[in-house]
């Protein structure tokens, strides 16, 4: 297999653990925003956190499968994107501890107002990891500023603010609207009561906000500058970032989608997921599947739009980094490929075994009966 072809299957691998983390951890993100909404009771808020609670710790193996992909088949593009993106990472790491952290003490008190405490921890901890994963995305689109010297030695001058501009702000908003229709589908799905009946109610006002938000995106893209390669492929396909010449141009993260139709099968497939899922809503297992789509037709239409770009550098756009010159080598590529033949499979067994075993609403009768052995 040429190098080439191993960067393609890497970047679509890599986009199939994005989607994958949105779609299984995404869920109890949304789970997390909506809970101190669709449940107002002590035991209201119980059936929620448990809908949730067996499943958490394993849909964030995703996240660990995609940061180190990136680590290992990527090696500049993760050493730019958490060198420049390091604060607003460890404000999403920040906001993820709050998340076993209120998992395990909010059952632990008897006071309620210690246990809101903790129910508003969770809030946070689905809502700033939403927000600033779009945020990140945004970012893509407006490019960031950074830079190599000529022995490759990165400068940076991102700050956390300078990430906090309009359009990535625009596309936080689009992420959360995303994921708390998923979470919404979800708490329908599995929380017996009122809670699931609020969370139904819920959907369409979800969908119909992520529908605007990601027109408005979509809009806006075309009035920003895009990039576009304008120098002859280099004929070893070395991973240096120098040895490229590109130019901006106004409207150009559009030029994938004009070139290929099919592409946007990606745009149509969120829409219709966001439809599906209000239409579908009275049937609350394919509503979950429908809203599914969402995460997969967004995060495909945003990487379809800058491919071939992984980091679009703002301050100088030549060394902004691709598939074609940010990967690891040919044989590292080979390596990781085969070990994901033979272990993403199994990842993806497993879980549809634990789901497959967990299925069923979470009732407020069972955990009262049990509830040291509930949140």
């Amino acid at each position: 297999m040429d190098y080439d072809t191993l960067r393609l299957i890497w970047w679509a691998l890599l986009g199939i653990l994005l989607i994958g983390f949105a779609v299984m951890d995404g869920f109890d993100l949304g789970t997390g925003i909506l809970l101190p909404f669709v449940a107002k009771k002590d035991i209201e808020r119980r059936v929620v956190i448990n809908t949730v609670g067996p499943v958490w710790e394993g849909n964030q193996v995703w996240f660990i499968l995609g940061g180190g992909a990136i680590f290992a088949a990527w090696p500049p593009l993760y050493a730019t994107a958490f060198s420049g993106f390091y604060l607003a990472m460890f404000l999403v790491l920040l906001a993820l501890i709050l998340r076993p952290v209120g998992f395990k003490f909010r059952s632990k008190f008897v006071d309620p107002k210690l246990r809101s405490f903790w129910d508003w921890a969770l809030f946070v901890g689905g809502l700033v990891p939403a927000l600033v994963f779009g945020v990140a995305f945004g970012n893509l689109f407006v490019g960031v500023p950074y830079g190599f010297d000529s022995d490759l030695r990165l400068h940076i001058d991102i700050t956390l603010l300078s990430l906090l501009n309009p359009f990535a702000l625009l596309a936080g908003l689009v992420s959360v609207a995303m994921l708390t229709l998923h979470g919404a589908t979800w708490v329908a799905y599995k929380a017996d009561g009122v809670p699931g009946k609020r969370a139904r109610a819920v959907i369409p006002y979800a969908a119909l906000a992520f529908a605007v938000l990601f027109t408005a995106a979509g809009v806006w893209v075309l009035q920003l500058d895009g990039l576009r390669i304008t120098s002859a492929a280099v004929a070893d396909g070395a991973s240096n970032p120098l040895l490229k010449t590109v130019a901006r141009v106004t409207g150009g993260w559009w030029d994938n989608y004009t070139a290929h139709p099919l592409f946007w099968l990606a745009p149509f497939l969120a829409y219709a997921g966001a439809l599906l899922a209000v239409v579908t809503r009275s049937r609350p297992v394919l509503a979950w599947v429908c809203s599914a789509l969402v995460p997969v037709g967004t995060i495909a239409t945003a990487g379809l739009s800058l491919f071939p770009f992984w980091l679009p550098s703002s301050s100088n756009p030549d060394q902004s980094l691709t598939v074609w010159d940010a990967s690891s080598s040919k044989l590292t590529l080979e390596i990781m490929l085969g070990c994901v033949v033979i272990f993403l499979p199994i990842v993806i067994a497993y879980t549809g075994w634990a789901y497959r075993i967990l299925r069923g609403p979470v009732k407020a009768e069972s955990i009262m009966s049990d509830s040291h052995g509930n949140y």
